[in-house]
C-alpha cells in the first residue's frame, strides 16, 4: 500500500477553526476505503482526519502548514480533495 503527502498553507483568515474543521472531516470520511491524517509538522504528532475532535483541537492559525498523508485504494484521491479544499480556504467567501 502507498502513502500519498502533502503540505499546504492554510489561508483561511480564522485558520482552521470550527466550520473549516467540519468541512474537513466530512470530506476525509467520505473515502472510506482510505486512511487520512493531518499533522502540524512533517514529524507528527499524526491525527485522524475523520476526528473532528482532534481536528479542532489542532488549534491551527492562518499561515501555518497542515501536512496531510492518505493511503489505502483511495488515498491518492483523498489526498488531491483535502489538498484542494484547504487550498480553496474551505470553500468560505471572505468580504
Amino acid at each position: 500500500m502507498s502513502e500519498h503527502a502533502a503540505s499546504v498553507e492554510i489561508t483561511n483568515p480564522t485558520g482552521l477553526h470550527a466550520r473549516p474543521a467540519v468541512k474537513l472531516t466530512k470530506l476525509a470520511k467520505t473515502f472510506a476505503d482510505a486512511t487520512v491524517q493531518v499533522a502540524l509538522a512533517e514529524g507528527g504528532p499524526w491525527i485522524d482526519a475523520k476526528s473532528v475532535v482532534k481536528i479542532m483541537a489542532l488549534k491551527a492559525g492562518r499561515g501555518a502548514f497542515l501536512h496531510i498523508r492518505a493511503g489505502g485504494a483511495q488515498g491518492a484521491e483523498a489526498l488531491a480533495a483535502l489538498a484542494a479544499l484547504v487550498r480553496r480556504d474551505f470553500d468560505e467567501t471572505h468580504v
